[in-house]
């Protein structure tokens, strides 16, 4: 762990082991944070928010873009970790890099954009003003599917918006997360700026809520469950602790019945297996027009047959290990409800260790698991249906609301489905899987609420203040 820029151990000597989810070797050893340890780290951010948050803007930056260049030098150690930590590809891991290293760049691109405005005041004299300011200690929570990605996006606008930041490492890739820490060392962030924390999963609650109790946490970040985003929430309302939550997503692909459906299929293999599918805006349903589903099952079903399946310490895949059995279970469950009730298998079918295959199931119905419930592995659902009403009544009927993708030629045609489907994020003839660090990233409804990114993210991460100053005499009534 960091705190106050030294390498600790949990002060009790506690430990947890992560294992490598294909042969159960131990893949790290972590410290097990105790609520004391968290408590110190919440101070150590504390006692340097002053300093940081008068730092100049220009300094902010310098420092930001030296932890991208550290952070992208990593770039073979992060691949390995992520190979034994959660079974991730290689070509996961590169994409995981490259973006955050882009996090690290748009972040130290805001230092300057922070500003306010002047508001007309109807008192005489008056120079009113609205003022962003740093909000204090940030407390970011981030998840293991996309480690390096969701753990910058937790500190890199925080940092760049003049607050000092506590990571708490997931319990799945803690050496994963200690390595975008190294590279914040090796940039020469000053000490206490940025903490980390690990824990025992046991602990997790009971560490989060020390730190969401602490005064000086003024803003809290959660990339996750859907569940878990719940209980995080409910732990901020307690407190009254603003706070950004991404959460779980069941992102809709649209075909109608104009689209180009070999561009379709492109996007679509990317969008679902990608990851194995575990990603919140993984592509978690299909929804084909009839009129051109049969071209574009036989066309899916082809190339996702050909997906190359394997262990990614042994060479290059496109499918690598899922995290654990439990998504294995999860999804055997959903083909044999599938089936059951009377899906047809295209291509795929059960696992009986963590080495998926691509497996699509047609003909999905809503009294199927597997259209409603978030597989988040490399099982895929697709429903026919008949028509612009029944794709934009099906892509909207579960309780998520992250991602979906649209494809058609009619550009206008698109943007008025769009318009209909709820979700904070709709990408038109793209896959539902595309991040850039400059968007308004996050959902609505189950999905989440508060957005990264860009100017969203320092409207997060920063407090909104009127300020006035009485340029002339005033009047008052008494």
């Amino acid at each position: 762990m960091l705190i106050n820029g030294e390498q600790v151990q949990a002060r009790d000597g506690g430990t947890f082991e992560r294992r490598n989810p294909l042969d159960g070797s131990v893949a790290t050893v972590a410290p097990a944070a105790t609520v004391e340890d968290a408590l110190a780290a919440v101070k150590a951010a504390s006692d340097a928010f002053g300093p940081w948050s008068r730092m100049s803007p220009g300094e902010r930056r310098a420092l930001l873009l030296s932890a991208s260049r550290a952070l992208e030098a990593k770039a073979e150690a992060f691949t390995a970790a992520m190979a034994l930590e959660t079974g991730a590809p290689a070509n996961w891991a590169g994409f995981n890099v490259h973006l955050a290293a882009g996090m690290f760049l748009e972040a130290a691109s805001l230092t300057t954009q922070i500003n306010g405005e002047v508001i007309p005041s109807d008192t005489p004299g008056n120079l009113a003003m609205a003022v962003r300011q740093p909000a204090g200690v940030v407390l970011g929570i981030a998840p293991w599917n996309a480690p390096v990605i969701l753990a910058v996006r937790a500190i890199a606008t925080p940092l760049a918006c003049g607050n000092t930041v506590i990571l708490k490492g997931s319990e799945i890739c803690p050496a994963t997360h200690g390595l975008i820490i190294e590279a914040l060392q090796e940039a020469g962030l000053p000490k206490g700026v940025v903490n980390f924390v690990t824990n025992a999963p046991a602990d997790a609650a009971r560490v989060v809520e020390a730190m969401v109790a602490h005064p000086a946490v003024r803003r809290v970040n959660f990339t996750g469950s859907t569940h878990v985003g719940k209980l995080i929430a409910a732990t901020c309302a307690k407190y009254l602790k603003p706070v950004v939550l991404e959460l779980g997503g069941k992102a809709p692909f649209v075909v109608l019945d104009d689209a180009d459906v070999d561009a379709a299929v492109d996007a679509a293999i990317f969008g679902a297996f990608a990851n194995s599918g575990q990603i919140c805006m993984s592509t978690e349903r299909f929804v084909i027009d009839e009129k051109v589903a049969d071209e574009f099952v036989a066309k899916l079903g082809a190339r996702a047959a050909s997906l190359p399946v394997g262990d990614p310490r042994q060479g290059p895949v496109v499918l690598g290990s899922v995290v654990d059995m439990s998504t294995v279970e999860r999804c055997n469950a959903f083909i044999d409800d599938a089936l059951a009730k009377g899906a047809k298998l295209v291509i795929g079918g059960k696992a009986t260790d963590t080495l998926m295959q691509a497996t699509l199931l047609d003909h999905v119905t809503p009294d199927m698991r597997i259209f409603h419930e978030e597989a988040f592995g490399p099982v895929k659902g697709i429903v026919r249906v008949n028509g612009v009403d029944a794709a934009v009544a099906c892509a909207n009927d579960n309780e998520y609301g992250l991602a979906a993708a649209i494809f058609s030629r009619d550009v206008a045609r698109a943007l008025e489905v769009a318009g209909r489907i709820d979700s904070g994020i709709c990408h038109i003839n793209g896959p539902t899987v595309q991040d850039e660090a400059q968007m308004p990233f996050g959902g609505v409804k189950g999905s989440g609420i508060g957005r990264f990114g860009g100017r969203a993210g320092i409207d997060a991460f920063t407090e909104l203040r009127w300020v006035t100053v009485q340029k002339t005499a005033r009047h008052y009534p008494f």
